[in-house]
This record gives structure tokens, sequence and C-alpha cells, in this order.
């Protein structure tokens, strides 16, 4: 078709674009040059509904690589001083109009398809707004251009500071934010907000998050470019703002060369591997590369789960599954014996506070004998490290479960100083984590506050003024593989929980991200403290104090502690006392074992009384 043109226009001006006598022949050449450049370039390999500005400058190079070829083939002939075989204006004018109609034949066929095809095959498209306006956004923003199904209708950029207004990017507009960003996105009838700019701290995502779904907007959020394993599944990372999103804080950097040493080609053993703590764990140790993990746990189906998912992600470890009671020595010993852990991570344990305050019997043989059992025989088959996954509720306990972890705390913290002290050979090194609330986790709230939404409401909070610290499952696990690479032995770890949550606050915004009013769609109801439960949690008791490590994060909490004789002698009576099932017994006897624990809301709030009254009778104190 260019040839063509080019050909009649020359003859409008009395000229021969091709001067040879004979035009078959020159349009033979013509022909089997720019042929022979597509097929270099491939210029006909491209799906045209899909072009890009790679398939332009294929095209550009192959116009431009045909040119330059006739103009060789014209100084060659002029040499043997014969006619040229185009006029060199002539190949310029037919190479640009060749690259034009090609180009521009493109752009109408995918144009054509997006306007017809596309709106034809997708129901109706959500209007939105990117937030940003970097290489990531503009990422983004083609990701969702190229959807199919599309979801959203991409109205514009935002720029966080205002400049570049009168610029366009992929040939939407940025805006300005004049007054605030609900007021712009209700004067651009917008719905959505996909939030891309990876420079935004914490607090100006929250508040950005808060802003939107105040006024009913929804928000989206996805990970940066260089968390993304195939760019091309960008969209499909574009996900609701949830409220783990809410607590994104700075990456946790860890010391992987320490952490590496502890646990490559060594032998690690995980009790409560299938619960969410203890499978968190197991994924993270994975990638150390350990020798074999021994994945202990006395729930078969989610053990099974874990197994599965595993065997899917395909490392070289041995993966050995057990089905075993930690409050079963006998057969935890026949385990240690025959695989012989290096590391142990014991995770076991039973952490629901109102069923611990029906089943204190159950607390002390999990949490305390349970625990017991796993750390004396990590003693004795001289395993380097035992870590023990503790909860903040051991601090000051109001509750059955929060003073059963303390014990537990106060047992394996005095063994290791019992062996230290002896100068034993090959003593364990004993050590314990302290973290709240984990989002996600089994029982959590999240779960609980999203199941009520489902269900149209009401949420339930026990109370208006109750406050919680949280943090992510991953981010836990990894600053307990963290302590354990650091630690020499007797710390209690506490990790930085950030800052506290308020619970009715939290079940506000999930009600909100969810696409209602509070109050009004989803009612709020308020039920009273459960058994056992504190309007707040603490990290520290009031008599220890707290010392600063190398990371960031992880703070040591300084507790005296009694000699191991004197714990283990009680902790022995307290489990002959959980046997007897007594329950107003066995709580006397925990309470006088850890003087600090005061029932909250709870039937053994009466103990505390005789428990004060035989410390006066003793005339000593119990604390330690």
């Amino acid at each position: 078709m260019s040839g063509i043109i080019t050909y009649f226009l020359f003859q409008g001006l009395k000229l021969n674009y091709i001067p040879n006598q004979d035009i078959n022949i020159g349009i033979a050449i013509y022909l089997v040059i720019n042929t022979f450049f597509f097929w270099i370039y491939r210029t006909y390999s491209g799906i045209i509904r899909h072009s890009s500005y790679i398939d332009a400058l294929k095209l550009f190079f192959s116009q431009f690589s045909t040119f330059a070829v006739i103009i060789l083939l014209n100084f060659g002939v002029i040499l043997f001083n014969q006619q040229k075989v185009f006029l060199t204006t002539g190949a310029f004018i037919n190479s640009v109009l060749s690259f034009s109609l090609l180009f521009f034949y493109r752009i109408i066929v995918k144009q054509t398809f997006e306007l017809l095809f596309s709106e034809v095959s997708t129901t109706k498209k959500m209007n939105a707004i990117v937030y940003g306006s970097d290489a990531n956004a503009t990422a983004v923003a083609n990701a969702l251009k190229s959807e199919d199904p599309g979801r959203f209708k991409l109205i514009g950029f935002i720029d966080k500071n205002n400049q570049n207004s009168t610029k366009r990017i992929l040939n939407l507009p940025i805006f300005q934010i004049k007054k605030s960003i609900p007021v712009l996105m209700r004067s651009k009838k917008v719905e959505a907000l996909i939030i891309a700019d990876k420079s935004l701290t914490k607090e100006e995502r929250s508040s950005l998050v808060d802003d939107c779904i105040e006024y009913g907007f929804k928000v989206y959020t996805l990970p940066l470019v260089s968390d993304w394993d195939d760019q091309k599944e960008i969209s499909k990372n574009i996900k609701n703002f949830e409220i783990h999103d809410l607590l994104e804080r700075k990456p946790i950097v860890l010391d992987t060369e320490s952490i590496s040493a502890k646990l490559y080609n060594k032998t690690i053993l995980v009790t409560g591997a299938a619960g969410s703590i203890g499978s968190e764990i197991v994924r993270q140790v994975l990638y150390f590369k350990p020798k074999r993990i021994l994945l202990l746990d006395q729930a078969e189906t989610p053990l099974n789960s874990l197994s599965l998912e595993i065997v899917e992600l395909n490392h070289d470890v041995e993966v050995q599954n057990i089905i075993a009671d930690v409050r079963n020595y006998e057969i935890l010993d026949k385990i240690f014996n025959e695989y012989k852990p290096d590391v142990v991570y014991h995770a076991a344990a039973y952490k629901h506070v109102p069923m611990m305050e029906e089943n204190p019997s159950q607390a002390i043989f999990t949490n305390v004998l349970g625990t017991k059992n796993v750390a004396d025989l990590s003693n004795k088959y001289h395993v380097e490290r035992f870590v023990m996954v503790s909860t903040d509720k051991a601090v000051n306990p109001s509750s059955i479960m929060g003073a059963s972890k303390r014990i537990a705390e106060m047992y394996v913290q005095s063994k290791h100083f019992k062996h230290k002290k002896n100068n034993s050979q090959r003593y364990t090194k004993f050590i314990t984590t302290r973290f709240g609330n984990v989002l996600g986790s089994n029982g959590s709230v999240v779960p609980l506050f999203t199941k009520q939404i489902q269900e149209g409401g009401p949420i339930t909070i026990t109370h208006p003024e109750i406050i919680r610290y949280f943090m992510t499952i991953p981010e836990a696990c990894q600053l307990v593989l963290e302590a354990c690479s650091m630690g020499n032995g007797g710390e209690i770890f506490i990790f930085d929980m950030g800052k506290p949550v308020k619970i009715i606050d939290l079940a506000k915004k999930m009600i909100r991200l969810a696409g209602f009013i509070p109050e009004k769609d989803i009612k709020i109801k308020i039920v009273g403290l459960r058994p056992g439960e504190k309007l707040y949690e603490e990290l520290l008791n009031d008599s220890a104090r707290n010392l600063t490590t190398h990371h960031e994060k992880i703070t040591i909490a300084v507790e005296v502690c009694d000699e191991f004789e004197v714990i283990n002698l009680q902790i022995e009576e307290l489990i002959q006392i959980a046997g007897t099932l007594s329950s107003n017994k066995l709580v006397s006897k925990m309470k006088k074992l850890v003087p600090e624990y005061k029932s909250l809301n709870s039937i053994y709030e009466t103990l505390d009384i005789s428990v004060n009254d035989y410390q006066v009778e003793q005339g000593k104190s119990l604390e330690y």
C-alpha cells in the first residue's frame, strides 16, 4: 500500500519513483527486501491487540533497515553506471509511510478491541484512582488496564506531593489533593482507592485508610513491584485492604548467618507444630535447610494439612510427622532417643483463657507438665537449644492460662541456671520468648470478627475499653528464630509489639473495610469481660528490669528466679493436685507459686484473700 501511494505521488510530480523501465523488477526487489527484514525482526509475530512499544520499535527498525539497503543498492548500481533502482527521496517517503500505516493499523485494532470486545465480556467496572505516581503505580495501572475480565476503570492518579498536576500517566490525569482524599474521590465519582505508593509510612497509610473507609470508599493494596514473583500476575496481587495491613511495620532484619549456623543440617523438633505459631515456625525453619524436621502434635487433621503443604514447598528436608501428646513422658522419651533433636521449639500449649478457667487441671497438664517433660528430655538428650513460646498473659497473670505459662517460664529458666551453675557438660540453653496477641492465629479476634461480619453481626466485644498488643504470625515467628540464635540461655525475650490497639476501634475498622457502617449495618454488642480476662496486657513484671539487645525489636526481661529444687518440688506438688481434679486446691497452689497471680472476673477471686493470709501466717514473702 505504501509503495503504491509513493508511486502515484511521484507520478503526480512527473517523476518516476522506479526509474528502471521494468517496474516489475523494482517491485520484486522492494518486496524481497521488505519481507526479509519483516522476517528478521519478526514484526508479524505479535498479537495485534496486545501491541506495545516493542512492536513499534520492531516496525521502525525493519523500515529503517529496508531504506538503508535500498540506499546501498542505489549506490552499487551507480558505481556500474546504471540508473538508480529507486529514487532516494521516494524510498525515504515510502519507509515513513509504511511505518506509519503499520503502526496506526495496530493502534486502531488495539483500541477497537478494547472498546468493543472487552466491554462486552466484562461486568460493570468500579471507578478507581491509583494512589501514587511512580514506577510502582504505573506498573499497577498497566496491569489493571490489561486485566481480563477487568475490575476497575481507572480515572487517574494521585501524587501525595501535589506535583505534576499538569502531566498525565498513560493518558490519565494526575489529581491534586486540595481538601482531602474522600472529597476528591466524591467529586470524581470514584468508588475505590488503590494504594500503590511505596514511600508511604505506616502512619500515612493508616490515616489514608481511615479517611476512606470512614466515608464508605473501598481501599485496595498490593505488594511492591520488587516483591512480585511474576509481574504478569500483578493484578492478581491487588486485594482488599485488610486489618493485617494496618499493622505493617518496618521489615524485620534477621541475622540469617547466625540463625543458619544454629539450624543448618540440624534435626529440629517443633511441638504444637500444627498450630498457627508452630506451623509458621516450621515454614521459616525450612528455609535454613535443616537435615530433618520433626512435626509433633496431637491434632491429626491439622498436622496432615501441614505435612501436605510442606511437600508442595518442595524443600529437600526430611520431614517426620509425629502424633503425640507432650503430657506423655514415655512416648516423648522414645522420640528423643530415636531422633536426637539438636534444637527444640516448644509451641504446644492450651491458650484459650475462658476455657482454661473451666479446666484448670488441663492447663497444668499441658502447659506445665508438658513443658517440664519436653525441657527435661531436652536436657537428658543434650539438645543444644530449647526455645519456649510464652505469652504476655504470663505477666502479672489474671487467669489460669496466664499463670500456668508463668509457672512453665519459671521452670525453664531455673533449669537453665541450675545446670549452668553446676558447670554441667553440654547443658541445654533454655530460652523463653514472650509476645502478645497474634493476628490470624487460632482463636484470635480477627477471624472471630470476620465470621461475625459475614453472618451480619453483631460483633461481640467484652469491654469498650479493652486494649491489646498485636503482631502478625510471620513477624512473631521471625523474632522467635532470631531470639533462638542470640540467646545464651536463661533469658526471657520480649518482642516489640508496637502500639496497643483498642479492640472496639479494631472492630469498627473491620466493619468499614467490609463495606458496612458500624452500629447501622453491623451492631457492636458489649458482652462483659470473660473469666480471667484483663482490660490490658503487660509484657514486663512490675519488679522486672528490661535490657536491650543488638536487635531493635527484642529486649530481655530480667526476673529473679527461685532455685530449681524449690520450683521443681512445688511443680511436682502442683501436678499431683491437678490429678485430683480439685480446682480450688489447685488454683490456691498456683497462687502460692505465682504470688502476682490475681484472678479477674473469675470464681477464683476469693482465693486471693486466703493466699494473702497464708503469706502472713508464714511470715515471709513469696516474691522472687
